[in-house]
């Protein structure tokens, strides 16, 4: 059975569960969510797809996932793929928890802003204080992988598919790989996986024209 995707390729969140299941060799396929035209606050998407309004949501058969972090442990769950030992369950969760907390929650918001509001609505103060909070999650990162290839363990998991949810993408928000060596060393790595792909060539676009 094919697993439908509700997805965007704006969304580094939906990225994150469009390339675990990718990186897996699941069979899914992508399902459009017009995200920036309010198809998320719609009451159709809220009673038929997800109440809390957000994408991605992963369906396979009857059973309806959200939440990306949820999305990808089901992935590891059915595949035995990308988790993993069973010894580093919780340093995978930890660190996913930090992506959420720390990293792609100000990175999404911080990208947003910048890139996807009319120039004149941008807060330029909140911008700033958003891209301080990011330099230190950046710090973190990058001082957690100078000595070694993947977030947890010898190989990569899930942990380093949440983390790199939004660093590929081109619009400016704040990280410039070429200021993290580290980083940008391991987001090589991540992209000469086989079957590794692009946001925007992994799901559908809203805003072509943006970046």
């Amino acid at each position: 059975m094919t697993i439908k995707l509700y997805c965007f390729g704006e969304s580094g969140n939906a990225y994150k569960a469009a390339l675990t299941l990718e990186l897996a060799g699941m069979d899914w396929e992508p399902t459009f969510v017009d995200f920036f035209n309010g198809e998320t606050r719609g009451s159709d998407y809220r009673t038929d797809i997800n109440p809390m309004g957000e994408a991605p949501v992963m369906v396979e058969g009857d059973v309806r996932l959200t939440q990306s972090g949820v999305i990808q442990d089901y992935v590891v769950e059915r595949t035995g793929r990308l988790g993993g030992g069973t010894d580093q369950r919780r340093e995978i969760l930890r660190w996913i928890l930090w992506d959420n907390h720390k990293l792609s929650g100000q990175a999404g918001m911080t990208r947003f802003l910048m890139n996807f509001l009319p120039e004149d609505k941008r807060p330029a103060e909140v911008i700033g204080f958003m891209q301080g909070r990011l330099k230190a999650a950046y710090e973190v990162l990058d001082a957690h992988l100078g000595s070694r290839d993947w977030i947890v363990g010898d190989d990569v998991t899930i942990a380093d598919l949440s983390c790199c949810g939004y660093l590929y993408y081109p619009e400016p928000f704040g990280f410039d790989r070429a200021d993290w060596p580290n980083i940008d060393a391991w987001l090589d790595r991540i992209a000469a996986l086989p079957g590794w792909k692009h946001p925007y060539d992994l799901m559908p676009r809203s805003k072509p024209e943006a970046g």
